[in-house]
């Protein structure tokens, strides 16, 4: 009896997961089922499972649509996601390090203001941000896309809580041996810290290259769309072009796939570390 009421339970745990897996991978489906099916085919009222005939010229159509510079986008979305990484990456481990181990007589405002500025709604700073950069000039330019979103509070808090774990008697071995606060920070801390370190940067790039309303606003040259711009373009009150949007989809949700699919043990192994109790 035990072991049927165990086969069972074992059977409905597969079957609940491949239930779960279909859903997941039915709109990828869709996506590019209808990236590679013509406009009539994508609205027909007798919709296929499969197109007629497969579209592969609409990759080609895609890469050579004057009105969208899609590679262009592509380009210009690794270039940003990546800066922010690399920014993020730098700047809140900084910060977080400075908040977790460095004393200092303020160290608990800083602390408290580094949370204060998580309270604010992004709606409420994002006149002033555009205010000074346009002032600055950069609009439609890569330092008004990457710089404004170098620095993450939230990340920095996330440095903090993982370094508050960190065993001090690394820290204390390289004090030991000559090294500062940054020598510990650079030398010992950051290269011990790598799992976590490659969590937040999967986390920081999947968020910057599907930022929408900044790029939006700030990309009013076609040369500095990113690429979820350029995906807004097909399908507008004068345009509608529903094959490219599918295909261009599935094209730039692809670099995230394989992100998340070669990194995704260090995503559940960093927010294990944060210390954050659910």
């Amino acid at each position: 009896m035990n072991n049927t009421r165990s086969r069972a339970g074992t059977v409905g745990v597969y079957l609940g997961l491949s239930l779960s897996a279909v859903l997941f991978l039915l709109p990828f489906y869709l996506i590019l089922r209808n990236g590679l099916a013509t406009d009539q085919e994508i609205t027909a009222p007798d919709w296929k499972l499969f197109p007629t005939d497969l579209q592969w010229g609409n990759f080609s159509e895609l890469f050579n649509d004057q009105n969208v510079p899609f590679l262009r986008s592509m380009v210009n979305s690794t270039i940003v996601a990546t800066l922010h990484t690399i920014g993020t990456l730098l700047l809140a481990s900084m910060a977080g390090y400075g908040m977790a181990r460095i004393p200092y007589r303020h160290a608990n405002k800083v602390f408290y203001a580094v949370l204060g500025t998580l309270m604010i709604p992004s709606a409420v700073t994002f006149v002033p941000s555009f205010v000074l950069v346009s002032s600055l000039g950069w609009v439609s330019s890569m330092r008004g896309l990457v710089i404004p979103g170098l620095f993450s509070g939230f990340t920095a808090f996330l440095f903090r809580q993982y370094f508050l774990n960190f065993p001090r008697e690394l820290e204390e071995a390289a004090r030991m041996d000559g090294l500062g606060y940054w020598g510990s920070y650079w030398r010992v801390v950051m290269p011990n810290s790598l799992n976590f370190t490659a969590a937040i940067a999967v986390i920081t790039f999947i968020a910057g290259w599907n930022q929408f309303l900044w790029p939006l606003v700030i990309g009013q040259d076609q040369n500095s769309w990113t690429v979820q711009v350029a995906l807004s373009t097909f399908l507008t009150a004068q345009t509608i072009n529903i094959h490219e949007l599918f295909i261009a989809s599935a094209i730039s949700i692809a670099p995230l796939i394989v992100v998340f699919v070669f990194l995704q043990r260090w995503l559940v192994e960093g927010v294990a570390q944060t210390g954050i109790k659910g």
